[in-house]
C-alpha cells in the first residue's frame, strides 16, 4: 500500500480548515516554523504544502509577510457618489474605518489648491478601510476647517465621513474627480495594509464637491492591488 506524502497530508488539512472556515479569506495563515512544529515535520515539508496550496490559487504567498489566504477582489465602484459603506455592502461586505490620526494643521500647496482655499486650515483625517475585518485602503481626507469648525469631534464620535458632513449641514456631495495611479507600496504604507514593501497598489487622488460646485473634501486612498478590483461608472453609486 502507498503511502500519501507527509506534506500532501499537510496540504489536505490546510485545505479541509480553509474551506471549513477557520482560516477566512485574507487571513495569515501561522508561520512555517509554527507549523512545521505543529505537524512534527520540517520546514520544507512545510513549504512543499503551500507549494501546493498555492498553484490551487487558494493561498498567496506576500514576500516578507507571509502567506496568506486567498481573498476574492473587492469591487470598489467610482462614480458620482462615492460612499464606502454603501459601496461596501453593496459588494456583500462588512464594512468598517479605523482612525489613525485626526488633526488641524496647515494645508500643503496640493491640498489648498484643491480645495480652492486662499487661507485658513484644514483638518485632516487618516485611517484604514476594512472588508471583512480585513484592511483594503489606507486613506487621509482634508476637509476645509474654517466652514467646518466641529468636523473632527464629529468623526472622532462617528468615522464615517459622509454622517461627519451631514451633521455640519453638508446632506449631499458628489465626485468632482478621480485620478487613479498604480505605485508601489513603501513600508509604513505596506505595514497599514499588510502586504510587502514595493507590492503593487492604486492610489485615487479625489475631489468632492457640494451642491454648489465648492469642494468639501479633498482625499487620496491607497488600495492594496490584490484586494480591491475599482470598477468606473458614470451611474451614480448612492
Amino acid at each position: 500500500m502507498t503511502r500519501t506524502p507527509i506534506w500532501q497530508a499537510i496540504a489536505t488539512r490546510l485545505r479541509d480548515e480553509i474551506a471549513d472556515g477557520i482560516h477566512r479569506p485574507g487571513d495569515k495563515l501561522p508561520t512555517e516554523a509554527a507549523l512545521a512544529t505543529r505537524f512534527g515535520v520540517n520546514r520544507h515539508t512545510v513549504r512543499q504544502a503551500l507549494a501546493a496550496l498555492a498553484t490551487e490559487a487558494l493561498v498567496r504567498p506576500r514576500r516578507g509577510a507571509g502567506v496568506f489566504v486567498t481573498a476574492t477582489p473587492t469591487d470598489y465602484p467610482i462614480g458620482a457618489r462615492v460612499r464606502f459603506h454603501q459601496n461596501l455592502r453593496a459588494a456583500g461586505r462588512s464594512p468598517a474605518k479605523q482612525v489613525l490620526a485626526l488633526e488641524t494643521r496647515a494645508p500643503s500647496p496640493a491640498e489648498r489648491d484643491a480645495l480652492g482655499l486662499t487661507e485658513g486650515h484644514v483638518h485632516v483625517y487618516e485611517g484604514l478601510s476594512l472588508a471583512d475585518g480585513q484592511v483594503i485602503a489606507l486613506f487621509r481626507s482634508v476637509f476645509p476647517a474654517a466652514r467646518f469648525p466641529a468636523l473632527l469631534t464629529h468623526l472622532h464620535n462617528d468615522p464615517s465621513v459622509t454622517a461627519a458632513l451631514r451633521t455640519c449641514g453638508i446632506s449631499d456631495y458628489t465626485r468632482a474627480s478621480t485620478r487613479i495611479t498604480a505605485k508601489l507600496a513603501s513600508v509604513t504604507q505596506a505595514l497599514h495594509l499588510q502586504i510587502s514593501e514595493g507590492a503593487p497598489i492604486l492610489r485615487t487622488s479625489s475631489i468632492n464637491v457640494d451642491a454648489d460646485g465648492t469642494p468639501v473634501e479633498a482625499g487620496l486612498t491607497w488600495f492594496a492591488g490584490d484586494k480591491v478590483t475599482l470598477t468606473l461608472s458614470d451611474h451614480e453609486t448612492s
